[in-house]
């Protein structure tokens, strides 16, 4: 199944929240999740521009979509940010399908030397 991350950050009320009353907010992702047809592989808390991601499976991109947007709709979280995700041995068949001469650059541009 395909992988998908996403960022996102608490609104401060959902902070407080949290703070006052821990809880494992991963089981309720999985929960989600598991409803929808998809499956929460991991969730981290981080320090920066995002408080935290999940990685996740869905079937195709409406399933992610959709855990997603049952996710984020009661309105505790204030930003996500979803990005699908390969596997190396993916990455590297886009990469044999690709070809460097298949799409031509514009005919005033040339690579700028290294």
């Amino acid at each position: 199944m395909p992988l998908y991350m996403t960022q996102f950050s608490y609104t401060p009320e959902a902070w407080k929240a949290l703070v006052k009353k821990p809880e494992d907010r991963s089981t309720v992702f999985a929960e989600q999740a598991t409803k929808l047809g998809g499956r929460l592989q991991a969730l981290y808390y981080s320090m920066g521009e995002y408080d935290g991601l999940v990685i996740f499976e869905a079937p195709d991109q409406q399933t992610a979509a959709a855990i997603v947007f049952t996710v984020i709709s009661p309105g505790h979280i204030k930003s996500a940010r979803t990005t699908a995700l390969m596997t190396v041995e993916e990455a590297m068949e886009a990469m044999h399908k690709a070809s460097s001469d298949a799409y031509p650059a514009p005919k005033l541009w040339s690579p700028v030397p290294s």
